[in-house]
């Protein structure tokens, strides 16, 4: 079942979206292939650390992080990875490594790839590693408000 915060939100927001189950995988390309979706469109979400503030970064599956680009484009001193160890009690209704780009619901700001924001569509998984959702990167965009950067180069 999605994660049960999201759905309430896109419920009461009046967000269309679609619910989509996948064979179990744990890495964005993987999930972008047995779901069938271009990792182009696919959102992964990555935990930073940006001046030692937990921040999601959030980019297309065949995509990584780039942490000169993000830390040039975010003016900050420090930008690293964070450890499942240091995010996994921040987002309690999600499997580790599945959370959703919705920072918004959990006090996490949130950058998005340019690379990304250019998707009619984007996917994401939905709190697990068997589920996603599919919307509107515009209904996204309003809802959660990230900061467009570019961050991100193609693998």
């Amino acid at each position: 079942m999605p994660l049960k915060t999201l759905k309430e939100f896109l419920k009461t927001h009046k967000i269309r979206h679609e619910t989509m189950s996948h064979p179990q995988a744990f890495t964005a390309q993987e999930i972008a292939a047995s779901a069938h979706i271009p990792g182009k469109a696919l959102a992964k979400t990555v935990i930073v650390k940006i001046d030692g503030t937990m921040t999601m970064a959030v980019l297309p599956a065949s995509y990584r992080v780039d942490f000169g680009l993000l830390k040039a484009a975010t003016k900050a001193g420090n930008v690293e990875l964070a450890s499942e160890e240091e995010f996994k009690d921040m987002f309690p209704d999600c499997e580790i490594g599945a959370m959703p780009p919705f920072g918004n619901l959990y006090g996490t700001e949130v950058y998005v790839a340019e690379s990304l924001a250019q998707e009619d569509q984007i996917a994401f998984n939905a709190g697990s590693h068997t589920e996603l959702i599919k919307l509107s990167y515009r209904d996204f965009e309003s809802q959660v408000k990230p900061k467009v950067v570019k961050f991100s180069v193609k693998r």
